[in-house]
């Protein structure tokens, strides 16, 4: 069971989240919306294509995984990072760009500028938290900082 502190926490998050006018309708929304996107982008569009070969069912894993990150729904289970990982030859520009087509979506779907911001926010941090990690795990380093001897 979570500790008091931490289910408090989450349903502040959550109420924060509401008040802003961030549901589990726009969510979905702005999952379809984006990830029609991504898929007709020349970018990273051949990527995506070509690693999912079944876009319902990854949607419905990007809904629970947003819906879980914005309002605490608890709904997604999974490691992100080895999903990422497993891609070759991901960028920090495939993030950068990838980032660059959310924030873009956002303001199509959610009701405000603050809506957009909270999420905004969110995917800035999970992205140079993924791109962090690769750089880790593939280069054994930090960015551009040479590796540890």
């Amino acid at each position: 069971m979570p500790h008091p502190y931490t289910i408090a926490a989450r349903e502040e998050k959550a109420a924060h989240a509401q008040a802003l006018g961030i549901t589990e309708a726009r969510i979905s929304q702005l999952v379809d919306s984006f990830y029609d996107k991504i898929r007709g982008d020349a970018l990273l569009g051949p990527i995506f294509n070509e690693i999912i070969t079944n876009w319902p069912p990854h949607l419905e894993r990007m809904k629970a995984f947003w819906t879980s990150i914005a309002i605490e729904s608890g709904r997604f289970r999974g490691n992100p990072m080895v999903k990422h990982l497993a891609i070759p030859g991901i960028e920090r520009s495939h993030f950068d760009h990838w980032l660059k087509l959310f924030d873009e979506t956002l303001p199509e779907i959610m009701p405000n500028a603050a809506a957009c911001q909270f999420l905004s926010d969110r995917a800035e941090r999970i992205a140079e938290s993924l791109m962090t990690g690769i750089s880790i795990h593939r280069d054994g380093r930090l960015g551009g900082m040479p590796p540890v001897p």
